[in-house]
Protein backbone atom coordinates (compact mmCIF):
# COMPACT_ATOMS: atom_id res chain seq x y z
CA UNK A 1 0.00 0.00 0.00
CA UNK A 2 0.95 3.47 -0.96
CA UNK A 3 1.24 5.81 2.10
CA UNK A 4 0.45 9.46 2.30
CA UNK A 5 1.16 11.43 5.12
CA UNK A 6 -2.49 13.18 5.70
CA UNK A 7 -5.08 13.40 8.05
CA UNK A 8 -7.66 12.42 5.13
CA UNK A 9 -5.48 9.46 4.67
CA UNK A 10 -5.42 7.90 8.34
CA UNK A 11 -9.31 8.77 8.35
CA UNK A 12 -9.50 6.55 4.80
CA UNK A 13 -7.59 3.75 6.70
CA UNK A 14 -10.27 4.19 9.95
CA UNK A 15 -13.29 3.63 8.00
CA UNK A 16 -11.59 0.97 6.21
CA UNK A 17 -10.71 -0.77 9.14
CA UNK A 18 -13.06 -3.66 10.34
CA UNK A 19 -11.41 -3.39 13.95
CA UNK A 20 -12.55 0.20 14.39
CA UNK A 21 -15.66 -0.41 16.83
CA UNK A 22 -13.03 -2.27 18.74
CA UNK A 23 -11.80 1.09 20.48
CA UNK A 24 -15.22 1.97 22.29
CA UNK A 25 -14.55 -1.08 24.15
CA UNK A 26 -11.73 0.47 25.95
CA UNK A 27 -11.51 3.78 28.24
CA UNK A 28 -9.08 6.23 26.25
CA UNK A 29 -7.21 8.51 29.13
CA UNK A 30 -8.72 12.00 30.04
CA UNK A 31 -5.88 13.01 32.75
CA UNK A 32 -4.12 15.66 29.84
CA UNK A 33 -5.55 18.94 29.00
CA UNK A 34 -4.65 18.18 25.23
CA UNK A 35 -6.16 14.74 23.53
CA UNK A 36 -4.31 12.27 24.92
CA UNK A 37 -2.30 9.87 22.30
CA UNK A 38 -1.58 6.89 23.58
CA UNK A 39 1.08 4.54 22.46
CA UNK A 40 2.41 2.41 25.89
CA UNK A 41 0.14 -0.62 25.42
CA UNK A 42 3.51 -2.29 25.38
CA UNK A 43 3.88 -1.44 28.81
CA UNK A 44 0.48 -0.90 30.63
CA UNK A 45 -2.60 -1.59 28.48
CA UNK A 46 -6.01 0.23 28.62
CA UNK A 47 -8.67 -0.57 30.45
CA UNK A 48 -11.70 -2.57 29.15
CA UNK A 49 -14.86 -1.13 30.27
CA UNK A 50 -16.24 -4.76 31.31
CA UNK A 51 -13.81 -4.31 33.39
CA UNK A 52 -15.59 -2.73 36.16
CA UNK A 53 -18.63 -4.46 35.60
CA UNK A 54 -16.82 -7.60 35.83
CA UNK A 55 -14.89 -6.59 39.33
CA UNK A 56 -18.26 -5.12 40.35
CA UNK A 57 -20.14 -8.74 39.87
CA UNK A 58 -17.39 -10.39 41.92
CA UNK A 59 -17.54 -8.01 44.94
CA UNK A 60 -20.88 -8.41 45.08
CA UNK A 61 -20.21 -12.11 45.34
CA UNK A 62 -18.17 -11.29 48.32
CA UNK A 63 -20.43 -9.45 49.57
CA UNK A 64 -23.71 -11.35 49.34
CA UNK A 65 -21.32 -14.79 49.96
CA UNK A 66 -18.51 -14.34 51.76
CA UNK A 67 -16.33 -17.65 51.61
CA UNK A 68 -19.52 -19.81 49.53
CA UNK A 69 -18.35 -17.45 46.52
CA UNK A 70 -15.87 -20.01 45.88
CA UNK A 71 -18.98 -22.43 45.27
CA UNK A 72 -22.26 -20.43 44.58
CA UNK A 73 -20.91 -17.41 42.64
CA UNK A 74 -22.15 -17.33 38.91
CA UNK A 75 -18.46 -18.36 38.20
CA UNK A 76 -17.15 -19.75 41.09
CA UNK A 77 -14.11 -18.55 42.33
CA UNK A 78 -12.54 -22.05 43.21
CA UNK A 79 -12.64 -22.93 39.46
CA UNK A 80 -12.21 -18.95 38.33
CA UNK A 81 -9.22 -19.48 36.46
CA UNK A 82 -11.16 -21.67 34.50
CA UNK A 83 -12.90 -19.31 32.29
CA UNK A 84 -9.67 -17.77 31.02
CA UNK A 85 -8.09 -21.00 29.69
CA UNK A 86 -9.45 -21.64 25.97
CA UNK A 87 -9.66 -17.71 25.43
CA UNK A 88 -5.71 -17.77 26.31
CA UNK A 89 -4.74 -20.87 24.54
CA UNK A 90 -6.32 -19.13 21.40
CA UNK A 91 -4.18 -15.99 21.90
CA UNK A 92 -0.92 -17.82 22.31
CA UNK A 93 -1.62 -20.77 20.15
CA UNK A 94 -1.74 -23.31 22.54
CA UNK A 95 -4.10 -25.98 23.66
CA UNK A 96 -6.41 -25.49 26.84
CA UNK A 97 -3.51 -28.17 28.79
CA UNK A 98 -1.07 -25.97 28.00
CA UNK A 99 -1.99 -22.80 29.47
CA UNK A 100 -2.87 -21.58 32.92
CA UNK A 101 -3.48 -17.90 33.87
CA UNK A 102 -1.93 -17.27 37.59
CA UNK A 103 0.75 -15.23 39.69
CA UNK A 104 2.98 -12.97 38.27
CA UNK A 105 5.58 -13.01 35.20
CA UNK A 106 8.69 -13.70 37.39
CA UNK A 107 7.57 -15.57 39.54
CA UNK A 108 5.86 -17.95 36.61
CA UNK A 109 9.47 -17.44 35.18
CA UNK A 110 11.31 -18.76 38.45
CA UNK A 111 8.63 -21.66 39.23
CA UNK A 112 9.11 -23.17 35.29
CA UNK A 113 13.12 -22.87 35.62
CA UNK A 114 13.40 -25.05 38.39
CA UNK A 115 11.85 -27.35 36.62
CA UNK A 116 13.45 -26.86 33.18
CA UNK A 117 16.66 -25.76 34.10
CA UNK A 118 18.55 -28.62 35.99
CA UNK A 119 21.83 -28.22 35.47
CA UNK A 120 24.11 -31.64 35.48
CA UNK A 121 27.91 -32.98 34.43
CA UNK A 122 28.99 -30.62 32.10
CA UNK A 123 25.38 -29.44 30.49
CA UNK A 124 25.01 -26.35 32.82
CA UNK A 125 24.27 -23.24 30.75
CA UNK A 126 21.64 -20.54 30.16
CA UNK A 127 21.72 -18.98 26.98
CA UNK A 128 19.92 -15.47 26.78
CA UNK A 129 20.00 -12.10 24.57
CA UNK A 130 22.05 -9.05 25.87
CA UNK A 131 20.12 -6.42 27.66
CA UNK A 132 17.36 -8.58 28.15
CA UNK A 133 14.80 -6.59 30.47
CA UNK A 134 16.57 -6.59 34.19
CA UNK A 135 13.78 -8.72 35.51
CA UNK A 136 14.56 -11.82 33.20
CA UNK A 137 18.69 -11.01 33.93
CA UNK A 138 18.07 -11.03 37.59
CA UNK A 139 15.93 -13.99 37.30
CA UNK A 140 18.06 -15.70 35.37
CA UNK A 141 21.45 -14.50 37.47
CA UNK A 142 19.63 -16.07 40.66
CA UNK A 143 18.69 -19.39 38.87
CA UNK A 144 22.53 -20.03 38.15
CA UNK A 145 23.48 -19.01 41.53
CA UNK A 146 20.90 -20.96 43.14
CA UNK A 147 22.36 -24.35 42.06
CA UNK A 148 26.13 -23.50 43.03
CA UNK A 149 27.18 -22.08 40.07
CA UNK A 150 28.95 -18.88 38.90
CA UNK A 151 27.52 -16.33 36.16
CA UNK A 152 29.96 -17.49 33.90
CA UNK A 153 27.36 -20.63 33.44
CA UNK A 154 24.83 -17.56 31.77
CA UNK A 155 25.81 -16.77 28.03
CA UNK A 156 24.39 -13.94 26.36
CA UNK A 157 23.91 -13.46 22.69
CA UNK A 158 24.32 -9.28 21.43
CA UNK A 159 24.28 -7.33 18.30
CA UNK A 160 27.18 -7.16 16.45
CA UNK A 161 29.78 -4.54 16.62
CA UNK A 162 27.92 -0.98 15.20
CA UNK A 163 24.47 -3.28 14.92
CA UNK A 164 21.15 -2.95 17.40
CA UNK A 165 19.55 -5.96 16.26
CA UNK A 166 20.60 -9.65 17.40
CA UNK A 167 21.09 -11.47 14.15
CA UNK A 168 19.66 -15.30 14.01
CA UNK A 169 22.45 -16.59 12.38
CA UNK A 170 24.42 -16.09 15.32
CA UNK A 171 21.85 -17.42 18.08
CA UNK A 172 21.79 -20.26 16.15
CA UNK A 173 25.43 -20.61 16.32
CA UNK A 174 25.91 -20.33 19.81
CA UNK A 175 23.48 -23.10 20.29
CA UNK A 176 25.20 -25.23 18.11
CA UNK A 177 28.97 -23.97 19.85
CA UNK A 178 27.19 -24.57 23.04
CA UNK A 179 26.01 -28.00 22.39
CA UNK A 180 26.20 -30.84 25.21
CA UNK A 181 27.24 -27.63 27.79
CA UNK A 182 23.59 -26.17 26.96
CA UNK A 183 21.23 -26.92 29.56
CA UNK A 184 18.72 -23.84 28.72
CA UNK A 185 17.85 -21.29 26.30
CA UNK A 186 15.74 -18.39 27.75
CA UNK A 187 15.18 -15.96 25.64
CA UNK A 188 12.19 -12.68 25.18
CA UNK A 189 10.42 -13.24 22.09
CA UNK A 190 10.32 -9.52 21.48
CA UNK A 191 12.66 -7.87 23.01
CA UNK A 192 11.83 -5.15 25.28
CA UNK A 193 14.15 -2.35 24.21
CA UNK A 194 14.40 -2.96 20.40
CA UNK A 195 11.00 -4.34 19.51
CA UNK A 196 12.73 -7.16 17.60
CA UNK A 197 10.46 -10.60 17.34
CA UNK A 198 13.03 -13.46 17.28
CA UNK A 199 12.15 -16.76 15.34
CA UNK A 200 11.00 -19.09 18.08
CA UNK A 201 10.17 -21.66 16.06
CA UNK A 202 13.77 -22.23 14.60
CA UNK A 203 15.33 -21.20 18.20
CA UNK A 204 13.27 -24.44 19.58
CA UNK A 205 14.42 -26.53 16.93
CA UNK A 206 18.10 -25.76 17.68
CA UNK A 207 17.96 -26.07 20.93
CA UNK A 208 16.22 -29.25 20.84
CA UNK A 209 18.52 -30.37 18.46
CA UNK A 210 21.48 -29.95 20.86
CA UNK A 211 19.76 -31.62 23.66
CA UNK A 212 18.49 -27.89 25.81
CA UNK A 213 15.32 -27.50 27.09
CA UNK A 214 13.72 -24.10 25.09
CA UNK A 215 11.53 -21.57 27.05
CA UNK A 216 10.69 -17.72 26.26
CA UNK A 217 9.37 -14.73 27.96
CA UNK A 218 6.47 -13.62 26.16
CA UNK A 219 5.84 -10.03 27.66
CA UNK A 220 5.86 -8.66 24.58
CA UNK A 221 4.47 -10.86 22.80
CA UNK A 222 1.60 -12.57 23.96
CA UNK A 223 -1.51 -10.38 22.80
CA UNK A 224 0.74 -8.31 19.96
CA UNK A 225 2.09 -11.75 17.99
CA UNK A 226 0.51 -13.96 16.16
CA UNK A 227 2.07 -17.23 18.34
CA UNK A 228 2.52 -20.70 17.66
CA UNK A 229 3.51 -22.02 20.76
CA UNK A 230 1.98 -26.00 20.65
CA UNK A 231 3.07 -26.40 16.89
CA UNK A 232 6.17 -24.45 17.52
CA UNK A 233 7.18 -26.85 19.93
CA UNK A 234 7.98 -24.46 22.55
CA UNK A 235 8.89 -26.44 26.08
CA UNK A 236 7.88 -23.39 28.70
CA UNK A 237 6.92 -19.68 28.18
CA UNK A 238 5.41 -16.94 30.51
CA UNK A 239 4.12 -13.33 30.14
CA UNK A 240 2.07 -10.60 32.14
CA UNK A 241 -1.23 -9.62 31.37
CA UNK A 242 -0.69 -5.84 32.14
CA UNK A 243 0.57 -5.47 28.45
CA UNK A 244 -1.16 -5.96 25.54
CA UNK A 245 -3.40 -8.39 27.16
CA UNK A 246 -4.94 -5.30 29.27
CA UNK A 247 -5.41 -7.21 32.47
CA UNK A 248 -4.62 -4.44 34.92
CA UNK A 249 -1.48 -2.83 36.77
CA UNK A 250 0.13 -5.75 37.84
CA UNK A 251 -2.40 -8.18 36.16
CA UNK A 252 -2.29 -11.47 36.56
CA UNK A 253 0.49 -13.66 34.11
CA UNK A 254 -0.03 -16.84 32.35
CA UNK A 255 2.29 -19.54 31.59
CA UNK A 256 2.65 -22.64 28.98
CA UNK A 257 3.81 -26.13 29.41
CA UNK A 258 3.93 -28.30 26.29
CA UNK A 259 2.03 -31.10 26.53
CA UNK A 260 4.23 -33.48 26.15
CA UNK A 261 5.56 -32.87 29.92
CA UNK A 262 1.88 -32.73 30.71
CA UNK A 263 2.06 -35.76 32.62
CA UNK A 264 5.28 -35.90 33.85
CA UNK A 265 5.52 -35.50 37.90
CA UNK A 266 9.32 -36.72 37.56
CA UNK A 267 9.67 -32.88 36.91
CA UNK A 268 11.08 -30.83 39.95
CA UNK A 269 9.09 -28.42 40.84
CA UNK A 270 8.24 -26.10 43.69
CA UNK A 271 4.44 -26.87 44.43
CA UNK A 272 1.56 -25.48 46.03
CA UNK A 273 -1.98 -26.86 47.18
CA UNK A 274 -3.36 -25.62 43.70
CA UNK A 275 -1.23 -27.23 41.93
CA UNK A 276 -2.83 -30.24 43.11
CA UNK A 277 -5.04 -32.98 41.53
CA UNK A 278 -8.21 -30.88 42.06
CA UNK A 279 -9.83 -34.04 42.53
CA UNK A 280 -8.72 -34.45 45.96
CA UNK A 281 -7.57 -30.98 46.82
CA UNK A 282 -9.32 -30.33 49.23
CA UNK A 283 -8.62 -34.13 51.33
CA UNK A 284 -5.50 -32.03 52.48
CA UNK A 285 -3.39 -35.65 52.33
CA UNK A 286 0.28 -35.15 52.19
CA UNK A 287 2.86 -36.15 49.28
CA UNK A 288 2.66 -34.05 46.50
CA UNK A 289 0.14 -35.25 43.25
CA UNK A 290 0.54 -32.42 39.97
CA UNK A 291 -2.46 -31.95 38.05
CA UNK A 292 -1.73 -32.93 34.37
CA UNK A 293 -0.46 -29.46 31.79
CA UNK A 294 0.03 -26.11 32.97
CA UNK A 295 -2.48 -26.22 36.04
CA UNK A 296 0.45 -28.31 37.73
CA UNK A 297 2.41 -25.26 38.39
CA UNK A 298 -0.25 -22.95 40.55
CA UNK A 299 0.73 -22.64 43.61
CA UNK A 300 -2.25 -20.93 45.50
CA UNK A 301 -6.24 -20.06 44.58
CA UNK A 302 -6.97 -17.63 42.18
CA UNK A 303 -6.59 -13.63 42.71
CA UNK A 304 -10.29 -13.35 41.65
CA UNK A 305 -10.74 -9.56 41.19
CA UNK A 306 -7.36 -9.53 38.91
CA UNK A 307 -8.65 -12.24 36.97
CA UNK A 308 -12.08 -10.56 36.30
CA UNK A 309 -10.19 -7.84 34.47
CA UNK A 310 -8.26 -10.55 32.30
CA UNK A 311 -11.59 -11.75 31.39
CA UNK A 312 -12.93 -8.51 30.11
CA UNK A 313 -10.12 -8.16 28.09
CA UNK A 314 -9.61 -11.74 26.77
CA UNK A 315 -13.10 -11.91 25.89
CA UNK A 316 -12.62 -8.55 23.56
CA UNK A 317 -9.70 -10.37 22.03
CA UNK A 318 -11.64 -13.53 21.07
CA UNK A 319 -14.54 -11.55 19.49
CA UNK A 320 -11.65 -9.95 17.25
CA UNK A 321 -9.35 -12.60 16.39
CA UNK A 322 -5.57 -13.06 16.99
CA UNK A 323 -5.41 -13.19 12.62
CA UNK A 324 -7.68 -9.63 12.19
CA UNK A 325 -5.21 -8.15 15.24
CA UNK A 326 -2.05 -9.25 13.28
CA UNK A 327 -3.23 -7.49 9.82
CA UNK A 328 -3.87 -4.46 11.66
CA UNK A 329 -1.14 -4.50 13.67
CA UNK A 330 1.31 -4.72 10.86
CA UNK A 331 -1.07 -2.26 8.39
CA UNK A 332 -0.54 0.46 11.52
CA UNK A 333 3.08 -0.25 12.36
CA UNK A 334 3.64 0.11 8.98
CA UNK A 335 1.66 3.66 8.59
CA UNK A 336 3.30 4.70 11.43
CA UNK A 337 7.25 3.53 10.53
CA UNK A 338 6.22 6.02 7.12
CA UNK A 339 5.01 8.81 9.05
CA UNK A 340 8.29 8.84 11.27
CA UNK A 341 10.30 8.96 7.93
CA UNK A 342 8.50 11.56 6.79
CA UNK A 343 8.94 13.66 9.59
CA UNK A 344 12.37 12.83 9.68
CA UNK A 345 13.00 13.86 6.37
CA UNK A 346 11.57 16.98 6.48
CA UNK A 347 13.23 18.04 10.02
CA UNK A 348 16.88 16.58 9.48
CA UNK A 349 18.56 19.20 9.89
CA UNK A 350 17.20 19.96 13.37
CA UNK A 351 16.75 16.46 14.70
CA UNK A 352 17.31 12.95 12.81
CA UNK A 353 15.49 9.99 13.87
CA UNK A 354 16.31 6.07 13.04
CA UNK A 355 14.09 3.18 13.70
CA UNK A 356 15.89 0.61 15.53
CA UNK A 357 12.88 -2.05 15.24
CA UNK A 358 13.21 -4.66 12.78
CA UNK A 359 11.57 -3.09 8.82
CA UNK A 360 10.71 -7.00 8.48
CA UNK A 361 6.70 -7.21 9.44
CA UNK A 362 7.84 -10.61 9.99
CA UNK A 363 10.79 -9.85 12.68
CA UNK A 364 8.69 -7.17 14.67
CA UNK A 365 5.23 -6.25 16.17
CA UNK A 366 3.01 -3.38 17.09
CA UNK A 367 6.29 -1.58 18.80
CA UNK A 368 8.87 0.94 17.30
CA UNK A 369 11.72 1.92 19.15
CA UNK A 370 12.78 5.31 17.58
CA UNK A 371 16.35 6.34 18.20
CA UNK A 372 16.14 10.27 18.50
CA UNK A 373 19.17 11.91 17.75
CA UNK A 374 20.11 15.84 18.05
CA UNK A 375 17.60 16.37 20.85
CA UNK A 376 17.18 13.05 23.32
CA UNK A 377 14.93 13.33 26.17
CA UNK A 378 14.08 17.12 25.57
CA UNK A 379 12.05 15.78 22.60
CA UNK A 380 10.01 13.39 24.87
CA UNK A 381 9.14 15.68 27.30
CA UNK A 382 7.77 17.79 24.88
CA UNK A 383 5.89 15.02 23.38
CA UNK A 384 4.43 14.51 26.68
CA UNK A 385 3.15 18.07 26.93
CA UNK A 386 1.56 17.68 23.84
CA UNK A 387 -1.02 14.70 25.01
CA UNK A 388 1.74 11.76 24.08
CA UNK A 389 1.81 8.85 25.86
CA UNK A 390 4.83 6.90 25.10
CA UNK A 391 7.91 5.57 26.73
CA UNK A 392 11.49 6.56 27.46
CA UNK A 393 14.33 3.87 27.64
CA UNK A 394 17.87 5.36 28.28
CA UNK A 395 20.22 6.45 26.52
CA UNK A 396 18.17 8.52 23.21
CA UNK A 397 15.06 5.25 22.34
CA UNK A 398 11.55 6.52 22.32
CA UNK A 399 9.07 3.85 22.10
CA UNK A 400 5.65 3.57 20.60
CA UNK A 401 3.02 0.71 20.88
CA UNK A 402 0.10 1.33 18.26
CA UNK A 403 -2.26 -1.39 19.92
CA UNK A 404 -4.84 -2.70 17.21
CA UNK A 405 -7.67 -3.13 19.48
CA UNK A 406 -7.45 0.93 20.77
CA UNK A 407 -5.23 2.73 18.77
CA UNK A 408 -6.17 4.29 15.07
CA UNK A 409 -4.59 5.35 12.22
CA UNK A 410 -5.73 8.58 13.23
CA UNK A 411 -3.80 8.37 16.50
CA UNK A 412 -0.89 7.55 14.49
CA UNK A 413 -0.93 10.43 12.39
CA UNK A 414 -1.47 12.82 15.25
CA UNK A 415 1.74 10.84 16.38
CA UNK A 416 4.11 12.55 13.64
CA UNK A 417 1.99 16.26 13.83
CA UNK A 418 3.00 16.11 17.45
CA UNK A 419 6.65 14.96 16.83
CA UNK A 420 7.13 17.70 14.59
CA UNK A 421 5.78 20.02 16.89
CA UNK A 422 7.62 18.45 19.51
CA UNK A 423 11.45 19.12 17.44
CA UNK A 424 10.23 23.39 16.77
Amino acid sequence: MLFENTLEFAKKLDAQDPLKDFRTKFNLPTFHEKTVRYFTGNSLGLQPKKAVEYVKEELQNWAKFGVEGHFLAERPWFAYHENLTQLTANVVGALPIEVVVTHSLTTNLHLLMVSFYQPKGKRTKILCEAKAFPSDQYALESQVNFHGLSNDHLVEIAPREGENLIRLEDILAKIEELGDELALVMIGGVNYYTGQLFDMKSITEAGHKVGAYVGFDLAHAAGNINLKLHDWGVDFAAWCGYKYLNSSPGGVSGMFVHERHANNKNLPRFAGWWGYNKEKRFQMEPGFEPMPGAEGWQLSNAPVLGMAVQLASLEIFEEAGMDRIGAKRDLMTAFTEFVIEDISERNKEKCTFELITPKDKTQRGAQLSIQAKGQGKALFNALSDLGVVADWREPNVIRIAPAPLYNSYEDCYWFGQLLEQAIQ
